[in-house]
């Protein structure tokens, strides 16, 4: 049964014009006029406790516009990267809202509510058969947070597929009232793989996130497209080293990481409502007879 409060901030998501609404946002996002962005600025830093001071320029009214700010560059020194070897570093700032073994082809969202790897990767069938029996772990961003995306390990490009959708929030009264949310949402599918084999990141988009954007092909959206497209990267020899950037939110949401079977085990033990930052530890390779064997030879 839901319960009132969540009814509340749920239902009428199903009523309003979520695509308009963020298109609309994005279009706001992008006004330079200096007393609109600046007040926007200041008003919203002082209502989501954005801390200035991390911020590589901390001069609110030296940003071009709202999104200049709210994707800004952070001072080095803010998010150190962990220096674990073997190990997977969070791609972006937020809270683990759900780190889970995959069963078979299923992922079990809040609340019990199933949805498949093949649909979450837009019914790549052959591609999902990758993450059978693997991990999955779903880090929710605020939008208080870091919106910068970067790469938990380093890896190469291989390709990305854009697969339209619905834009409900993506926050925990929707997670656990929506099914199948993520597999729902509008997304982009981010397909990686290094020595230890493939991985995934998907960049979930959600109401009022104006525009998700890549390094190596701009700006995705807005605008929104009604059909699955695709990019092929494989010969392109695109890579990327341990907590790259690679992509960017404008305003929050949600990024899932999927690991094939006994890759990184880890990635499914991590508890939920963990707050984590950007070049925080998130899990560990298993060790290999090699590792081990170093080991004992130091």
């Amino acid at each position: 049964m839901i319960s009132f409060s969540d009814f509340i901030k749920v239902t009428p998501q199903y009523f309003i014009p979520k695509h308009l609404l963020s298109s609309g946002m994005h279009w706001f996002m992008q006004v330079e006029t200096p007393w609109i962005k600046n007040n926007t600025i200041k008003l919203l830093t002082k209502l989501y406790g954005i801390n200035i001071s991390e911020a590589a320029n901390e001069d609110l009214s030296s940003y071009r516009h709202f999104n200049d700010f709210f994707t800004r560059a952070l001072k080095p020194e803010a998010r150190p990267i962990d220096p674990t070897e073997n190990a997977w570093v969070s791609p972006v700032d937020g809270i683990v809202s759900q780190s889970t073994h995959i069963d078979g082809n299923q992922i079990i969202q809040a609340k019990c509510h199933p949805y498949t790897v093949e649909a979450l990767v837009g019914g790549d069938i052959s591609y999902a058969k990758t993450f059978e029996n693997g991990e999955a772990a779903v880090i929710y961003l605020s939008p208080k947070d870091y919106h910068r995306i970067h790469i938990p390990d380093q890896g190469k490009l291989l390709s990305m597929t854009y697969i339209p959708g619905d834009l409900f929030a993506v926050n925990p009264a929707t997670v656990r009232n929506v099914e199948g949310l993520f597999a729902r949402n509008e997304r982009l599918v981010i397909r990686f793989e290094n020595e230890r084999g493939p991985f995934c990141l998907i960049m979930v988009g959600a109401i009022f996130v104006g525009s998700m954007q890549t390094v190596w092909e701009g700006k995705i959206t807005p605008e929104y497209q009604p059909t699955i497209q695709h990019w092929d990267y494989s010969d392109a020899n695109l890579t990327f080293n341990k907590a790259d950037e690679i992509g960017r939110f404008n305003m929050g949401s949600t990024v899932v990481l999927l690991t094939p079977e006994n890759q990184l085990p880890e990635l499914g033990h991590v508890v939920a409502g963990t707050p984590i930052k950007m070049g925080e530890h998130l899990a560990s390779y298993p060790k290999t007879k090699q590792d081990n064997l170093y080991e004992e030879l130091k």
